[in-house]
């Protein structure tokens, strides 16, 4: 099929990653300011820390995957994004084969307080692709991008203001159930962490380290007060 307008590069890096939270915008949450350069080199008692969340989590992860999506790839690969002036941050994305990648900064490494906190975090991301969203949120950006492109192009739009028209649709599509997915992650990570014998209320506590971003809108991430709210509640349950 023949598109009457370019797809923005946004989609086209997705579709070739297979990601709509990779090595772009980050999917977790973001201690100190967002974006910040940061070099750190986690203690060797923090990098144990962080083995032994791992040994831990990662197993349970995958079960709790395996049952949720029979057949699908859960076989997931954690990875220390050691690479300098990074800021405190993790990510969930795919590799070339489909394969779940969960990654980590060396700076958040070192801003965890404590092992819930980062069994949390770590739970939180293997959610992400658990909850498959790294497809959905590629299926919506596709969606506005298209809608917003043939709106443009139907309205005798000129070629630049199509393509930014499609860029726009891209983003917003992309945006449109961001918060919906954190709190889902949110929810799924309090399961994952309290099967893998963590207290999730502690660990969402990782929030009081973050900026609230609030409600604003097209924002990416929730209140933080909504996300500790779901935290309890699911975690009330089981």
């Amino acid at each position: 099929m023949r598109w009457p307008f370019r797809l923005p590069a946004l989609l086209l890096i997705l579709a070739l990653a297979g990601c709509a939270v990779s090595a772009p915008p980050p999917s977790g949450p973001q201690p100190g300011q967002p974006g910040q350069p940061r070099t750190v080199t986690p203690s060797g008692e923090q990098v144990s820390r962080f083995r032994s969340v791992v040994a831990r989590v990662e197993p349970v992860a995958e079960r709790i995957c395996q049952r949720q999506n029979p057949g699908g790839n859960c076989d997931f690969k954690i990875v220390v994004d050691d690479r300098p002036g990074q800021p405190a941050n993790a990510f969930q994305t795919l590799d070339r084969s489909g394969r779940p990648i969960l990654a980590f900064t060396t700076a958040l490494i070192a801003d965890v307080r404590n092992p819930d906190e980062l069994a949390f975090v770590m739970s939180h991301e293997a959610a992400h692709h658990i909850a498959g969203h790294i497809p959905r949120q590629r299926q919506n950006a596709m969606t506005g991008a298209i809608l917003l492109g043939g709106l443009a192009s139907l309205s005798g739009a000129s070629s630049g203001a199509i393509d930014a028209a499609v860029d726009l649709g891209a983003s917003v599509g992309a945006r449109s159930y961001s918060k919906d997915f954190e709190l889902e992650a949110d929810a799924i990570g309090t399961i994952i962490a309290k099967e893998s014998g963590f207290d999730p209320v502690r660990g969402a506590e990782f929030f009081t380290q973050i900026p609230d971003p609030g409600d604003r809108f097209l924002g990416t991430h929730p209140p933080n007060a909504q996300r500790m709210e779901i935290v309890r509640r699911v975690a009330a349950s089981l």
